[in-house]
């Protein structure tokens, strides 16, 4: 996902955490697919977005990847769940910031640097949306109003 991080700039914003090496457990880990699945499911309905509960699990309970002990991905154990969300959740950061910018804009009409900077997100979005229809998470359907 490195070409994601270089769009729309010079730079190249690669920082991040190093994934693990190993596709099987490591040993140290003492939890079981099943509690870990349980958390998953636990956070998921206290409202935690599906980034944030592989961080929490990540950083308090000791759990370097959900993939190596469970077999499945995350976003998989909430689909069984029925707890996984409709719209992405890239895509649904990408929405809610065009429309903070669009708030903004509304104010200040000639913010030059904000309607460029716009721009290049509703051109993410439109790109975002064509993928996930191609992969089949979206469906054909979907629209979204950007202006």
């Amino acid at each position: 996902m490195y070409g994601m991080a270089r769009m729309h700039c010079s730079r190249r914003g690669r920082s991040g955490s190093t994934r693990p090496i190993s596709r099987i457990p490591p040993s140290w880990v003492r939890l079981t697919s099943e509690e870990v699945e349980g958390l998953v499911v636990k956070l998921a309905k206290e409202g935690v977005p599906p980034s944030k509960i592989g961080v929490i699990l990540r950083d308090q309970y000791a759990v370097p990847l959900v993939k190596t002990l469970t077999g499945k991905k995350l976003l998989k154990i909430l689909g069984e769940n029925n707890l996984a969300p409709a719209i992405p959740e890239d895509l649904a950061n990408l929405i809610e910031k065009a429309r903070r910018m669009q708030r903004h804009l509304s104010t200040h009409r000639s913010d030059g640097h904000n309607i460029h900077r716009l721009q290049l997100v509703e051109s993410k979005i439109r790109r975002l949306v064509r993928f996930y229809k191609r992969e089949g998470i979206l469906p054909e359907a979907f629209q979204i109003q950007l202006a």
